[in-house]
């Protein structure tokens, strides 16, 4: 094997993905990087933003590239108070499914359209949904008479 495909897949292994939570909701990312830092390389370090608000959400996520160095990131920041709240430092869990969480019941909304909804087509839930706008969905869509 090429040695430098070796290094890049040895070093995909041991890289951390650390959540860090109980953070101060004016830290910026630039200050969660410099905290980090002391204990080794920094991949990346982003806090979790509100993209209503454009506020910090008392979260974030680290990427360590040496899991030993990750690994003592976490034993030394767990539990420590940056603020008012202890921090809570741990490996990320991995993520399964669609970015965004997904939603069993379908979008929609106030005039929005799309199929599903209340009672359309017998079915709970399903995608789409609305009040009042075309589209499949909506309250008391089903014609055939089953409620």
């Amino acid at each position: 094997m090429n040695t430098s495909i070796s290094f890049v897949l040895s070093s995909k292994i041991t890289c951390m993905k650390l959540f860090v939570a109980g953070l101060p909701y004016d830290l910026d990312d630039a200050e969660l990087t410099e905290i980090f830092e002391k204990f080794g390389t920094i991949a990346s370090a982003k806090v979790a933003i509100d993209r209503e608000t454009g506020k910090s959400k008392g979260f974030a996520f680290v990427d360590m590239p040496n899991a030993e160095e990750a690994r003592d990131a976490i034993e030394n920041l767990n539990d420590i108070s940056l603020g008012q709240k202890p921090l809570v430092v741990k490996e990320a869990d991995e993520r399964s499914g669609p970015p965004g969480g997904g939603s069993r019941n379908g979008g929609g909304g106030f005039n929005r359209g799309g199929g599903g909804g209340f009672n359309s087509g017998g079915q709970r839930g399903g995608g789409g949904g609305g009040f009042n706008r075309g589209g499949s969905g909506g309250y008391g869509n089903n014609r055939s008479g089953r409620y």
